[in-house]
């Protein structure tokens, strides 16, 4: 008895003491890694930047805690932070080089174009850029084209082969489980419903993607043409033999690479070009070391003592998707900090950086409502991303100034709704029935348990008409045209940005920093500091609100890779308005 009592009396503690111990040593933990995180790294003379490359980009990326808990590789790079980085790089004398490592990074076109001009205006510096690669992505090589030197590994090999889109349509598997979308919309070549309603593309929807491929195509190996001295002719011949899967020598006779090393006969060359000692070590400075050197210089990311700023604001994401504010564009925000903007005296101009598909046109239309408040205040010039398409370009169509990428997708200006149906499902396959009593006709419109009639589908489709209008006009007003005009480039057609400029609805071709040199003269500014907004989560509150749900995402994002943004658009679909302006898909360059 004495035994068990003994027994019971360990146990008790013992889970008293794990229930204060473990906490605490949570805690400290977390303060570990928390003060790691926010550790520099000195930057001495003779230094490399090395930019490892194996994951996804994005817009814009915040630290990540639970990534570095689990101890994840899947990295996410923030554009902004890689762009930063170069620019940094360049000014500073203790760095001679960039050591560009090319792996597999998920990548769209427009923003490898950014990086690609920022390392090109980095070699003006007359600093070297000497790239490596196992097995270089096609969007990779496309960036380390611009490098002194491309080498590659002996078993190593080179990815370019062209550029293809694959939509996936959901139409018979939404039959299979007795669901049916109810589709409305205007706009010939608007395709975000086609997967809901069809097998495969309707012929409009063939041409536009055939005509932004075949663009971004021209201008992703115009660009490699003139770094590789290889024609146009040539870079396609050899996208047609595959080149993923030749031998490596014929990456050096082809042209497309200058020499074949192991990683170690790499870091020798470096070594040779620094002017180091074979017995040293070479000194790499990671980006995410330049990153926290950067944050922890004042100089930087605060601005409260000068009174000349161009407010850079980043609206990144589809437009109120998602019931998190944290996520995509959430429109009430957006709107909030576009007006903390308007009413900041020491800012003289915002340059409206938008990366968007669009999403719900009613929360497009509250964010052009601010953007035109704004306007009457200060100049607001557009740098458009990877896409700012339908609802996003919705948000940029009232700018004094719209700049955007050669291969930005961007147009797309059409409406829909989406309202499905679960008659099939409920009484068909669950054998569930419903019976009805109402005051009016049309009191139970909507209702999941059938399908719309003739009079209730004539009342949304001229809903869905007026709101097509009503685009149309917000996008002639800011751009200064005629609806007429605005119509015959409408239809929900998407344009590259190239092509978007030769018909109107781009004023410049070029990146971020184009901007807002516009943005400047508008505002009539020679003396000035960037600062960026809305202002990034610190590492405890990333950890305490959003880490383990963004970390989850990372890790489902590696596995499916391109499918993940159509599995989470189907789970959103009741969280979004029915009514959207939407373009259905990205290039992104494999």
């Amino acid at each position: 008895m004495k035994d068990f009592l003994k027994t019971i009396a360990a146990c008790f503690i013992g889970i008293l003491m794990a229930g204060l111990v473990l906490p605490i040593l949570g805690i400290i933990g977390i303060a570990i890694i928390a003060a790691s995180s926010e550790s520099t790294t000195t930057i001495v003379d003779n230094s490399v930047l090395y930019l490892d490359f194996k994951g996804v980009l994005m817009e814009r990326a915040e630290e990540n805690p639970f990534a570095s808990l689990m101890g994840n590789d899947y990295k996410e790079y923030g554009l902004d932070d890689i762009l930063a980085t170069i620019k940094e790089a360049k000014e500073d004398d203790r760095i001679k080089g960039i050591y560009l490592q090319a792996g597999i990074m998920e990548a769209s076109s427009a923003s490898l174009e950014e990086i690609r001009h920022a390392l090109a205006d980095f070699k003006e510096s007359g600093k070297f850029i000497v790239a490596y690669g196992d097995q270089y992505s096609q969007g990779m090589y496309y960036i380390a084209s611009i490098a002194d030197k491309v080498i590659v590994n002996p078993q190593g090999s080179i990815a370019w082969h062209g550029l293809a889109s694959q939509p996936v349509f959901y139409k018979e598997l939404l039959e299979k489980i007795g669901l049916e979308m109810q589709i409305f919309k205007v706009g010939t070549y608007k395709s975000a419903v086609e997967p809901f309603i069809a097998t495969e593309m309707s012929d409009a929807n063939r041409e536009q993607v055939s005509a932004f491929l075949n663009e971004s195509w021209g201008e992703l190996t115009k660009a490699v043409s003139i770094s590789r001295g290889i024609s146009v002719e040539k870079l396609n011949e050899y996208a047609d033999a595959l080149m993923d899967l030749k031998q490596a020598e014929e990456y050096i006779t082809t042209g497309l690479a200058d020499t074949l090393l192991y990683k170690d006969g790499v870091l020798n060359y470096l070594k040779h070009l620094t002017g180091t000692d074979k017995e040293s070590k070479l000194n790499l400075v990671k980006l995410e070391d330049m990153n926290k050197n950067r944050k922890s210089n004042t100089s930087f990311v605060d601005f409260s003592s000068d009174n000349n700023k161009i407010a850079v604001f980043y609206a990144f994401g589809a437009i109120d998707d998602s019931t998190s504010p944290n996520d995509g564009i959430n429109s009430e925000k957006v709107i909030k900090e576009l007006r903390k903007l308007r009413e900041d005296k020491e800012i003289k101009a915002v340059v409206l950086r938008v990366n968007s598909p669009g999403g719900s046109a009613y929360g497009s239309e509250q964010i052009w409502n601010e953007v035109v408040k704004l306007k009457a205040e200060k100049p607001v010039i557009v740098s458009m991303g990877d896409y700012a398409a339908s609802g996003g370009y919705y948000i940029s169509c009232a700018a004094d100034c719209i700049v955007a990428n050669p291969t930005t997708l961007t147009g797309s200006i059409g409406i829909f709704g989406m309202f499905p149906s679960a008659e099939k499902l409920l009484t068909d396959k669950l054998g569930l029935h419903f019976d009805m009593v109402k005051t009016n006709k049309l009191a139970d419109m909507g209702n999941l348990t059938r399908k719309f009639n003739d009079n209730e589908k004539e009342i949304l489709q001229n809903y869905i008409n007026n709101g097509y209008a009503l685009f149309l006009k917000r996008c002639a007003d800011g751009r200064g045209m005629t609806t007429e005009q605005i119509a015959k480039i409408a239809e929900g057609r998407v344009w590259t940005g190239l092509k978007a400029k030769e018909i109107g609805l781009v004023d410049e071709l070029g990146n971020l920093d184009k901007a807002i040199e516009i943005a400047a003269q508008k505002a009539g500014l020679t003396d000035y500091k960037v600062a960026t907004y809305p202002a990034k989560s610190d590492f405890m509150t990333k950890l305490m609100e959003e880490g383990k749900d963004d970390y989850m995402e990372t890790m489902i994002t590696e596995r499916l890779g391109e499918y993940y943004n159509c599995i989470k658009f189907i789970n959103n679909v009741n969280n979004c308005d029915p009514i959207q302006a939407r373009m259905p898909f990205e290039l992104v360059v494999r």
